[in-house]
């Protein structure tokens, strides 16, 4: 089963810069949290950050990671949309559909007999704190890969236990470093840090990494509910 082919868009950030002239243009990209921008600003700016952002995006370059003594066991705040929800392990099932060949819903059993990959990265908050945490899960990559999508999928709408919805780039979704993660430091996830299963990923801010996904559906195109605090004004692509 072959992964689909993601468009070779890529043109690295440096070179870009240069090529533009604006230099202040990260102002635009990186202002997570800013209060530079009003709501109306942001709006007018977000389909030209989405554009270059997705330019500025290697979909497989790895970015770089920690070493295990840079973890920040305490630094990582919970924050959540509602309550908790309540989730049995043994009944929970991670469904994907949309535009595949071949819808599948898996059972954490399922998805722990697959390869486990550990990373070290810096979870970085909108609100302005971020945290070095050691995330263990199965690329997502891997998982899509199994649902066998068609050509033409191009973004990925993530469903939670608990209401919460959000959606990403097709290149996002497939980049080697984003995570369906079950581990935490070397130890099972806790459900407030959003178990069975969450996305964990360096090149997103934090609010696109959603907790307790349960399903995954893959489109052509997207709808117009993009996620919960995207629909609000937060920034869609919300790359690092």
């Amino acid at each position: 089963m072959n992964l689909i082919q993601v468009p070779k868009r890529y043109l690295p950030r440096r070179r870009f810069l240069q090529l533009s002239g604006i230099s202040s243009l990260g102002l635009l990209l990186n202002a997570c949290g800013s209060s530079l921008f009003d709501e109306a600003v942001g709006k007018t700016f977000e389909p030209l950050n989405q554009s270059v952002e997705a330019l500025l995006l290697n979909p497989q370059k790895p970015v770089p990671e920690f070493p295990k003594s840079a973890i920040e066991p305490d630094a990582l705040l919970i924050n959540t949309f509602d309550e908790t929800p309540k989730i049995d392990s043994e009944k929970f099932r991670l469904t994907i559909d949309g535009d595949v060949n071949n819808p599948i819903s898996l059972s954490m059993a399922d998805i722990q007999r697959m390869p486990l990959t550990s990373m070290i990265i810096r979870h970085v908050c909108v609100e302005g704190w971020a945290a070095i945490v050691e995330w263990g899960g199965i690329r997502l990559r891997d998982l899509v890969s199994l649902a066998q999508p068609k050509a033409n999928v191009r973004y990925a709408y993530f469903k939670s236990a608990d209401g919460y919805y959000s959606s990403w780039d097709i290149a996002s979704t497939l980049h080697p470093q984003t995570l369906m993660a079950y581990q935490k430091n070397g130890q099972p996830l806790s459900i407030d840090n959003g178990a069975p299963l969450r996305l964990a990923s360096p090149i997103k801010l934090g609010y696109k990494q959603s907790k307790w996904v349960t399903q995954i559906t893959l489109v052509s195109n997207l709808m117009p509910s993009k996620g919960y605090w995207e629909d609000q004004g937060y920034e869609w692509f919300a790359g690092l």
